[in-house]
């Protein structure tokens, strides 16, 4: 399940990486090569709130194989299209594989593991998205430069094909609930908590992923580093991300909503520094790699706050988690394209901070006035 997730993270945040080359080679802007991402993000929205009902009579296994066989087609796809419109096409298949398995990991991650394993399968679960990161960004970009954007996207298929035998041979059979529907959706959103949660965490999202996806126009243009140096900052984003994941069990154990209001709050910080700096490669360098450690702990405690609050509804609660991050994936790479092309890589930037400050707003504010959010999680549980 970890290889699968790195193969499908990887292959979704190539784009990032190969952001320059991919606009040159296609003949369009960087801003437009971003919806790269975004039109993935759409349809991994929108597969995941439709997963669990559409296959509630499915064997889970299959189901997870036939995601698999999909990111191979798309990696492909994109690895040999002559123009953008099939790169495109290519990213909705992506998006369907995408949206499909992150919506029943979590589910069957808990299937897999005896209950009080839960949060360390969850954790490695997510260190695969860490290792995803380390992968797509800084090699992505490097291979990139010596054998050409779309040979990386060959390696990317062939890093499929792996998680693809390797859950062929290891997955058992797993039996489908065969109740979920999308009434179960809506039931699970009104839950106590749920839709506020569900927004705070797309706020959160966005403000990440408007500065991600732009990372490299700004180390390049504002930075000013070549290839070599993007490649080593990214690497250093990477492994300091999979710090954060690793790191995120010891901050969940003392306060699931400290670290939820503390890291999108650090990261708004790291985006206005990085601004305020100039052309320092050094110190960008270093706050890169913070940003990718507050990062880390992200997902790991979002998850974790989803199976406590909706322990009984684990698919339905994942496919609401993976709609949840898709949106502000799309809304995040499209603000930050549309704000790119209008008015530059540091105005996405200043977006990047202005969302994430209000996310921190959200979480201080929205959960404290009646409980802590800790709490909330605990009473949605019983």
């Amino acid at each position: 399940m970890t290889l699968g997730v790195f193969a499908l993270v990887t292959a979704e945040f190539l784009p990032a990486s190969l952001l320059t080359p991919m606009a040159a080679g296609l003949g369009v802007s960087e801003g437009v090569a971003g919806q790269t991402v975004t039109v993935t993000a759409i349809v991994a929205m929108v597969t995941s709130l439709f997963t669990a009902s559409l296959t509630r009579s499915m064997d889970r296994r299959w189901v997870l194989l036939g995601f698999s066989v999909m990111l191979l087609i798309s990696n492909f796809l994109v690895a040999f299209a002559p123009s953008l419109a099939v790169v495109l096409a290519a990213r909705v298949i992506l998006g369907i594989a995408l949206g499909g398995f992150w919506t029943m990991a979590a589910a069957t991650t808990m299937r897999l593991v005896p209950e009080s394993h839960v949060p360390r399968a969850l954790s490695i679960l997510f260190s695969g998205v860490s290792l995803a990161t380390i992968a797509a960004a800084p090699l992505g970009s490097y291979f990139g430069g010596l054998i050409g954007w779309r040979a990386v996207f060959l390696l990317a298929a062939g890093i499929g094909t792996l998680a693809f035998v390797w859950k062929l041979v290891a997955l058992p059979s797993m039996s489908a609930n065969g109740n979920t529907n999308l009434g179960t959706l809506i039931e699970v959103l009104k839950r106590q908590g749920m839709a506020r949660g569900m927004f705070a965490c797309i706020l959160v999202f966005t403000g990440h992923f408007a500065f991600f996806t732009y990372l490299r126009p700004f180390l390049e243009t504002v930075t000013g580093v070549n290839v070599n140096g993007l490649s080593a900052i990214l690497l250093g984003f990477g492994v300091a991300n999979f710090i954060g994941t690793s790191l995120a069990g010891l901050l969940l154990e003392r306060s699931l909503w400290v670290t939820l209001v503390t890291m999108p709050f650090a990261m708004a910080l790291i985006a206005l520094v990085l601004l305020a700096s100039g052309t320092m490669p050094l110190l960008h360098a270093v706050l890169v790699s913070l940003w990718g450690m507050a990062f880390g702990a992200i997902p790991v405690a979002w998850t974790t706050w989803v199976t406590r609050i909706v322990p009984d509804e684990a698919e339905s609660g994942g496919g609401l988690m993976v709609a949840a991050v898709q949106l502000a994936i799309t809304t995040g790479a499209a603000m930050g394209g549309v704000v790119f092309d209008a008015a530059g890589v540091k105005a996405v930037f200043v977006a990047s901070a202005l969302v994430l400050l209000v996310a921190t707003l959200v979480i201080s504010f929205g959960f404290r006035a009646h409980t802590t959010f800790d709490t909330v999680a605990e009473d949605g549980a019983a």
